[in-house]
């Protein structure tokens, strides 16, 4: 992947969870013990030398969304859904945050306040979320989202607009479906979360870092408004004066009343958006894991990059059904182009991010590998951190690696 001059140096899903942690168990597989417990192992100490793989336990929930890492004080975090799992970086796992109902998705952490930050979708309640999770007072196995005080959310008002935007002028909400042509942009929710610049700052990692939150988008081949990523950016540094605690049973609306930032980038439609987003600070660019889209017109990549060095422009969304101009982010000119749209990405079959994706800064990256576990008759979702270098080879840009030297 090409690397931007003059800055520090590779690279860096949306269906309601049904499920919650009160109803089921939620256990990881250590030995034969039905019930995880935490372990008081001591984290290892932060260096370049990372474990080639971090094992995020078994458990009864949904698959794994995303993952954040804390370098520093030696912690991994995964999304599994409907649950929050704290490890050490040996996989011993030290804490978890139990009872969303709704869909957790991507995460980050943001090394500025050390809190980890996520998607978080109520969508009969039309209420879209950041949560903002405590994890330094995530000690214990089981901590409930509601009643912990553990985690604080923040209202996007502008997801829940186009979300419920009422496309066809009959007044009606059709709901989470995607046969519908309501949803402006075919906006499903939200899925991926990173923090990195605002988009065209050059100064790549010395910048003023934002959070950024990507639309889900509904697969749709009947129209032709819904083959963009939509990106929102958002400055949190003032963030605390929304942040409400998470009561599930009464959605707040606390929340900035716009985004800094709404930008628009032409992949092709796909399934539900962008899964997992990540900025690379090694490389200056933004990669984009996606479930591959339908639509018989497109090559229907697995994973685009976005490129940092470049600046939005403002020009024509293109496919609506009023004309209308946005800020549009061009995709890295690497992997595979498309002439017909002229796209680029990677095919990327198999596991490459959609999963979860962390950026370690220095051209590697850990990939989530997904799985499920047959225990006493009950299937569990397990979720595996594992190392990977950026090479930008087609078909898959990610290389397995050890271990640095």
């Amino acid at each position: 992947m090409r690397k931007h001059t003059g800055r520090s140096g590779g690279f860096t899903a949306s269906v309601v969870a049904a499920f919650a942690c009160s109803t089921f168990s939620c256990t990881a597989v250590l030995a034969t013990a039905p019930t995880a417990t935490a372990r008081s192992a001591p984290a290892p100490a932060a260096s370049r030398d990372v474990p080639s793989s971090v094992d995020g336990g078994a458990w009864r929930s949904g698959h794994v969304q995303g993952m954040a890492i804390d370098r520093r004080k030696g912690f991994m975090y995964f999304s599994m859904t409907d649950l929050l799992v704290k490890t050490d970086l040996r996989g011993n796992p030290v804490g978890s945050v139990t009872g969303f109902t709704g869909h957790l998705g991507d995460l980050d952490f943001d090394e500025k306040d050390g809190r980890v930050y996520g998607s978080l979708e109520y969508k009969e309640a039309k209420s879209f979320y950041i949560a903002i999770l405590d994890v330094d007072r995530v000690t214990r196995m089981g901590m409930d989202a509601q009643s912990t005080g553990v985690v604080s959310t923040v209202h996007l008002e502008e997801v829940v607009k186009d979300f419920t935007a009422d496309m066809d002028g009959d007044g009606v909400f059709d709901g989470d479906t995607a046969d519908t042509p309501d949803h402006r942009y075919g906006c499903s929710g939200i899925d991926g979360v990173a923090f990195g610049p605002a988009f065209g700052d050059r100064r790549g990692r010395h910048a003023e870092r934002r959070l950024t939150v990507a639309y889900g988008v509904y697969a749709d081949r009947g129209r032709t408004d819904n083959d963009h990523q939509v990106l929102l950016q958002y400055d949190v540094t003032r963030w605390r004066k929304y942040e409400r605690p998470l009561t599930e049973s009464a959605p707040h609306t606390s929340g900035p009343a716009r985004v800094d930032g709404k930008f628009f980038v032409y992949t092709g439609n796909t399934t539900y958006g962008v899964q997992n987003l990540e900025y690379d600070g090694h490389s200056g660019n933004w990669l984009m894991a996606v479930y591959k889209g339908t639509k018989p017109g497109f090559p229907n990549y697995s994973v685009f990059a976005l490129d940092g060095a470049r600046k939005p422009v403002r020009g024509l969304v293109r496919g609506q059904r009023t004309p209308e101009r946005g800020l549009l982010l061009p995709l890295l000119r690497e992997g595979a182009h498309d002439a017909a749209t002229g796209t680029y990405g990677w095919p990327a079959p198999g596991q490459h991010g959609q999963y979860g994706l962390v950026s370690l800064d220095d051209g590697r990256f850990y990939v989530a590998r997904n799985g499920t576990v047959q225990e006493g008759g009950v299937t569990k979702q397990t979720a595996r951190a594992e190392l990977h270098t950026w090479t930008g080879r087609l078909p898959s840009p990610f290389s397995p690696a050890g271990p640095a030297a």
